[in-house]
């Protein structure tokens, strides 16, 4: 018998106080629901049927990607209500229903492959043991530790509100039962609501899970904090197993999409994201953000640079401090200093820049050197501009390139000048005002400050 995941996802979440959708929220780099859809993959072949409410195109938007169909809940009347909202996509469904909650993402598949082997009744859920469990269902057992059935917290007295089995909102049940036992169930609770607990009676089967952090569903912005946490410290577990040295795991920030190779080292309050992959033999020290970006083997990433969409070849020290914005290249031994900000540029093998500088919209060659304080000014106010240094090239301080230029092989570019025109190869490009000095020119200023006091 086959297994179809329906994920509950129609919540307004109004303790999160925003006019999102919860289930949009970022857990650790990507919309909780993300991870809900991934697990269910995981679990089934099936297109997965998502509950949403009214208007919500952006969580459509946001699922396209999924093998996903979608359900309305048009009004909110609770848990088993939304169940009803998917009867007409799941009626010729003659298999299991595997229901999730779409705002708990730290639920593994390994969890849930290990429930549906181990339970065979038409009706089971999964329960744990809460360390608190205040705001959940409590599991309500007879004399013989039989399921009699689960009582909501608002409807509990105070001998079930003493209990700390809880139910966690995931059930596996037979779809002809499921439907079956919902169109019997009532809304005479505390809530006024239709609560998918009530399918729950004596006889059904409870599959204990060991892991309450698993069953993390997030209400607020406390507990959205709380699951990044537990998935970023996941993460820098599994990197650590694998021959990485993370100095911090707690300030350890990284999407799951990140990958990388042994013997990096990783210092504190370090954030990798995207498609981020970082090579054997790199440091990453601390305040670093990496985005889409590749880093070779053996590179150093000084304190508190930033790098997006960018490739950094071997060898290469950048930082601190430094910015790398999308498109620029550093073939390899280069060295990016402090406060340093190149875009969109090609970095040509061992060229460096050391200090204050920013290059855009540039092609750089080998050995060359750019002084600091040094500018390429590529932007005219109506289209961007290509500067071109040609290998052996020495930029002296303060140096303003006019795009478009062109400097050839070997050329040397005085300090403090402002170039407009190409400057050929292994010549020198000077631009300045003749300097004049003024002998005595001071004394005569004081002098005539001290006549007007």
């Amino acid at each position: 018998m086959g297994v179809k995941a329906l994920i509950l996802a129609a919540g307004k979440g109004t303790r999160m106080k925003s006019k999102n959708p919860k289930v949009l929220f970022d857990v650790a780099g990507k919309p909780m629901i993300e991870y809900v859809l991934n697990t269910a993959e995981k679990i089934s072949s099936d297109k997965s049927v998502v509950v949403i409410s009214p208007n919500s195109h952006q969580v459509k938007e946001k699922l396209e990607k999924f093998n996903v169909e979608f359900a309305v809940q048009e009004k909110q009347n609770g848990t088993a209500d939304a169940v009803l909202a998917a009867k007409n996509l799941l009626s010729d469904y003659s298999g299991k229903i595997l229901i999730l909650c779409g705002d708990m993402p730290l639920i593994t598949p390994e969890t849930l492959k290990s429930f549906i082997n181990k339970t065979s009744n038409h009706v089971s859920f999964i329960s744990v043991s809460a360390k608190n469990p205040s705001g959940y269902g409590r599991v309500v057992r007879g004399a013989d530790g039989s399921v009699l059935k689960i009582v909501e917290e608002k409807d509990a007295n105070e001998y079930e509100k003493k209990i700390t089995e809880i139910n966690t909102g995931v059930y596996l049940v037979q779809a002809k039962e499921l439907f079956n036992r919902l169109e019997s169930i009532n809304n005479n609770n505390a809530q006024k609501e239709f609560y998918l607990t009530d399918i729950v009676k004596k006889g059904c089967e409870v599959f204990t899970a060991k892991q309450e952090n698993e069953f993390i569903g997030i209400n607020d912005r406390k507990s959205l904090a709380l699951a990044s946490k537990l998935l970023w410290l996941k993460r820098a577990n599994t990197f650590m197993d694998n021959g990485i040295s993370i100095k911090d795991p707690d300030t350890f920030y990284c999407d799951d999409s990140v990958t990388m190779d042994h013997d990096v080292e990783i210092h504190p309050n370090v954030t990798l994201k995207g498609q981020t992959n970082i090579k054997s033999g790199t440091t990453i020290l601390s305040g670093c953000k990496i985005v889409d970006s590749v880093v070779e083997e053996n590179c150093t990433i000084k304190e508190n640079t930033v790098i997006t969409q960018s490739f950094v070849g071997e060898n290469s020290q950048v930082g601190p401090m430094a910015h790398l914005r999308p498109g620029t290249v550093l073939q390899k031994n280069n060295k990016i200093g402090n406060f340093v900000e190149i875009k969109k540029s090609e970095i040509g093998e061992n060229s460096k820049a050391s200090h204050l500088t920013y290059i855009g919209d540039a092609i750089i060659g080998k050995n060359v050197n750019i002084g600091c304080g040094t500018i390429t000014c590529n932007y005219d106010g109506v289209r961007k501009h290509k500067t071109v240094i040609h290998d052996n090239v020495f930029v002296g301080s303060d140096v303003q390139f006019v795009a478009p230029v062109e400097i050839g092989e070997g050329a040397l570019i005085a300090a403090g000048s402002t170039i407009t025109k190409d400057v050929p190869e292994n010549s020198l490009g000077i631009s300045r005002s003749d300097q004049k000095n003024k002998e005595g020119w001071t004394l005569k200023r004081k002098k005539k400050n001290s006549q007007k006091e």
